[in-house]
C-alpha cells in the first residue's frame, strides 16, 4: 500500500469527504483564510475610509460629549490632518518626541493615508501582496513603535497581530482564493517585475 499524502488548502469543501478518512479542517481552509483576508483588509481600508471622510467612529467624533459630527471638518478632505491627533498625543514610547515632529507633517499623513488605503484594497483584491504585506508590516511596526507602553498588553497588541497576519496570508495559497491574483499574475507587468505579485 502507498501512503498518499493530502493537501487540504486545495481542496474545495466537495472534495473533504474521501471514504474512510475524515478532512474536519479541508472545509474550514477553504472559506475561513479568504474571509480572514478580506477581514483584515476591510480593517486597513476602514481605518483610510474612516479618516478621509469622518466617518463618526475614530474620527468625527467628539469624545467628552459623543456626539458625531459625519464627514465633518475632521475629515482629511477638509484639510484636517489624519495623523496630528494619535501622533500629538497618543504616542507612549522613547520615540515619542519624534513622533510628535512628524505630527500635521503632510508627507506623513499622504504616506500613512496611502499605505492604509492600499494595502486594503490590495489586500481584499488579492493583489500586489508583497507590496501590500511589506508596507502593511512596516506601518503597524511603526504604530507598534509608538506604543511601547500599551495600556493593555505590553508585548502583543493589534499591530503586532495585524503585521503577523498579513505575512501569513501573504505566504499561503489558500487565501488567493476568491481573490483576483490568478488574473494580477498573469499581467505581463507582472510577470515581467515579480515584485509586484
Amino acid at each position: 500500500m502507498t501512503n498518499t499524502q493530502v493537501d487540504e488548502t486545495t481542496l474545495s469543501p466537495a472534495a473533504t469527504k474521501v471514504p474512510g478518512r475524515a478532512l474536519p479542517f479541508a472545509s474550514a481552509q477553504f472559506w475561513v483564510w479568504p474571509a480572514l483576508r478580506i477581514a483584515v483588509g476591510l480593517v486597513f481600508l476602514w481605518t483610510f475610509l474612516d479618516k478621509l471622510l469622518a466617518l463618526g467612529y475614530s474620527t468625527g467624533r467628539n469624545p467628552e460629549t459623543d456626539v458625531v459630527d459625519r464627514f465633518g471638518p475632521k475629515a482629511w478632505i477638509h484639510g484636517n490632518s489624519p495623523t496630528k491627533g494619535f501622533l500629538s498625543q497618543g504616542t507612549d514610547s522613547p520615540f515619542s518626541s519624534a513622533y510628535e515632529s512628524m505630527a500635521g507633517v503632510s508627507i506623513f499623513d499622504w504616506l500613512f493615508m496611502l499605505g492604509m488605503g492600499g494595502v486594503g484594497v490590495a489586500v481584499i483584491l488579492g493583489v500586489a501582496t508583497r507590496i501590500a504585506t511589506i508596507s502593511g508590516v512596516l506601518l503597524m511596526l511603526s504604530l507598534r513603535l509608538a506604543l511601547l507602553v500599551p495600556e493593555t498588553n505590553p508585548i502583543v497588541d493589534q499591530h503586532v497581530v495585524y503585521g503577523l497576519l498579513l505575512v501569513g496570508l501573504a505566504a499561503l495559497p489558500a487565501a488567493r482564493r476568491f481573490s483576483l491574483a490568478t488574473w494580477w499574475d498573469r499581467l505581463p507587468i507582472v510577470q515581467r517585475f515579480a515584485f509586484l505579485r
